[in-house]
């Protein structure tokens, strides 16, 4: 198999979570990929999918799989893990739910940081949203952190995890640990778990400069 990757995206860390846990890491070339938001295409992403997004699993037969979503689906039912994403319909639906919970909060912290990288040309009513958007998903996550601690580890998990690790790695000092302690003491242990401590966020300094993580974050207790 191959995979579109960079170390920097919490999109491609989900994938590396699941194939850390299935097992599957040696089995995968790696293509170093830069897809970048507000930029023209990379179009060696294009030619494996047309959404120029990573990451794009190209399986042993040719496929051509996107977005994470699909891919960790499609690695979970080949190893037939029903650990990592149940077959009963209650489990499953939690599972799928923490999933699109991580993972449209983590398109917001994406497209917010790539809103205040305009500068002077951000909107604040989109910023504002982020924000706003943002605080309301982190505190059903603190609301739900005991859940999320007495669930078996699946994807749900793991979507979460990147979520997570791409707010410490973008948006360090908001200060989310202090606010939200529930999810915070979850996010500490579930840490530790080898595959999530073996595919933590590296910026390799490859693409673009990040100018839009110069710019002030939002911090808990006051409005940005």
């Amino acid at each position: 198999m191959k995979l579109h990757w960079s170390p920097r995206s919490p999109f491609v860390r989900k994938v590396n979570i699941v194939l850390e846990e299935l097992g599957l890491t040696e089995q995968v070339e790696r293509i170093r990929s830069v897809a970048v938001f507000a930029a023209p295409p990379n179009p060696e992403i294009l030619a494996d999918n047309p959404l120029g997004k990573i990451p794009v699993l190209i399986t042993d037969d040719g496929r051509k799989l996107f977005d994470s979503r699909v891919i960790c689906e499609y690695l979970i039912t080949q190893a037939g893990r029903d650990d990592l994403l149940p077959r009963d319909p209650d489990a499953r639906i939690k599972h799928l739910r923490w999933q699109a919970l991580g993972d449209g909060l983590t398109d917001i912290l994406l497209l917010w940081r790539t809103e205040r990288g305009r500068g002077e040309r951000s909107d604040p009513v989109i910023l504002a949203a982020f924000e706003t958007k943002t605080r309301a998903g982190l505190a059903l996550l603190e609301q739900e952190s005991s859940d999320l601690a007495n669930t078996e580890f699946g994807l749900g998990h793991i979507s979460v995890v990147c979520t997570l690790g791409q707010l410490d790695f973008r948006y360090a000092d908001c200060g989310w640990k202090s606010a939200l302690p529930g999810l915070a003491a979850w996010y500490a242990d579930i840490a530790e778990r080898p595959s999530v401590a073996a595919t933590a966020i590296v910026d390799d300094g490859a693409g673009p400069s990040g100018a839009a993580d110069e710019t002030p974050s939002f911090s808990y207790g006051t409005s940005s």
